[in-house]
């Protein structure tokens, strides 16, 4: 039988943002590569004045080939922390990089390996008569940081329009190149890969380099209007509403994630959340019960067991008692518990963990509230108490990337 280990029982350092999981189930199901892969923002190797537009081409590779080796099990760091290695460094973002410069980029962010690469494009000299914009050339390289190796160069070459499928092919070859046993037929792997509009990957990436919000936002909507197959622009359009409180539109974007997309346990953790706080409490629980069965987070048992109390169904405390297995100190979990038990009126039950909640925050006059009605066995009387019902606490984090690096650091390596 698994159980989760606890915090007292982990030794870790730590990745970038990475070390805030209490806890850690060991499940079968996605393979997990144990290293850990930064994807730099590729640089054009042949910049001429006119093609000052073209840097949205090295943040589109990076970000192709990141999803596509976190698609597999491999474990990679997300844009803001190898942003914040570039600022730290001193070091200007798609720009032509040093071996050496990389290398430090790869120790600034504690990974073990490095892809990082150029592109070279070169417009079609009958442009405007075919129609065609010209040609690229990829070239991606892989940085070993443990071997202290650099891998051989692999290059893909054909027209700008045919972005998307260059994309792929060198995706899956940086894929088999890193972990060659992740690696599926490159068919499959191509089959499993929606082909998007390049001017909505463009637009996208613009949309993700931005930095006024209002921009960033108009960038998205252009995006997914462009090409409606395309999902990402609906993951970061459901961010933006839920962000702004405007919970039904986030849920409306949010649900238009699908399951073969990167995103969708994250993007489904926060339709849950706007579900939530919308009042759809039966689709919230949906929600995160999709996700609990695949990824089973503290967090993620915490918000399932809040759905289902604010539905008073029974289940609520069995999900809440799994959400305390894997860290018993956060007191946000021993609330939910403890608020659930109240309610239910197991008094006794309910003492002990509003008395866990006061101990570690003396602060929460809440909890304090509600551990003396506990003592004089007073129970909820909703025509009276309005003030005490609809109570549980949520959890905005989520956490899978944790979940994965320390399931990785603590089971053994495969042979």
């Amino acid at each position: 039988m698994t159980r989760r280990l606890q915090v007292s029982e982990l030794s870790y350092t730590g990745k970038v943002h990475w070390w805030r999981t209490a806890w850690i189930l060991a499940l079968a199901g996605v393979p997990v590569f144990g290293d850990t892969a930064a994807v730099l923002p590729f640089w054009n190797s042949a910049p001429t004045p006119s093609q000052a537009s073209l840097d949205w081409l090295g943040e589109s590779i990076a970000e192709t080939v990141a999803e596509a080796l976190g698609s597999r099990g491999i474990l990679t760091l997300e844009r803001p922390d190898i942003q914040d290695a570039f600022h730290r460094l001193g070091l200007r973002q798609r720009s032509a990089l040093s071996q050496a410069s990389v290398m430090k980029i790869g120790e600034e962010l504690d990974a073990e390996e490095v892809v990082y690469g150029t592109f070279e494009f070169t417009p079609a000299a009958n442009a405007v008569g075919s129609g065609a914009k010209g040609s690229l050339k990829i070239s991606g390289h892989i940085l070993d940081l443990k071997r202290l190796r650099a891998g051989p160069e692999f290059a893909e070459t054909g027209s700008i329009e045919d972005l998307a499928t260059l994309q792929a092919h060198l995706a899956w070859r940086t894929l088999d190149l890193l972990a060659p046993k992740l690696a599926p037929p490159e068919s499959e792997f191509r089959a499993l890969r929606q082909p998007v509009r390049l001017d909505a990957e463009e637009i996208y990436v613009r949309g993700l380099l931005a930095v006024d919000p209002e921009q960033k936002e108009k960038f998205f909507l252009q995006a997914a209007r462009l090409d409606p197959r395309f999902v990402h622009p609906c993951y970061q359009l459901g961010q933006i509403h839920y962000q702004r409180k405007e919970y039904r539109q986030a849920a409306d974007w949010l649900q238009k994630v699908t399951p073969d997309d990167i995103h969708y346990r994250e993007a489904s953790f926060l339709l849950g959340l706007a579900l939530f706080q919308s009042g759809d409490f039966a689709g919230a629980q949906k929600a995160f019960q999709m996700i609990v069965a695949a990824v089973p987070l503290s967090e993620v048992y915490n918000d399932l067991g809040a759905s289902e109390s604010r539905r008073n169904l029974p289940q609520a405390i069995d999900d809440f008692r799994k959400a305390i297995e894997g860290d018993p100190a956060d007191p946000v979990y021993q609330f939910n518990l403890g608020y659930a038990l109240f309610k239910k009126g197991d008094f006794a039950a309910a003492f002990e963990h509003f008395h866990a909640v006061v101990e570690r925050d003396p602060a929460d006059t809440l909890a304090a509230s509600l551990l003396a009605r506990c003592e004089k066995k007073q129970g909820l009387k909703p025509s009276v108490d309005g003030r005490l019902a609809n109570l549980e606490r949520l959890k905005t984090n989520y956490e899978e990337r944790a979940y994965w690096q320390l399931k990785a650091m603590l089971e053994p390596k495969q042979p």
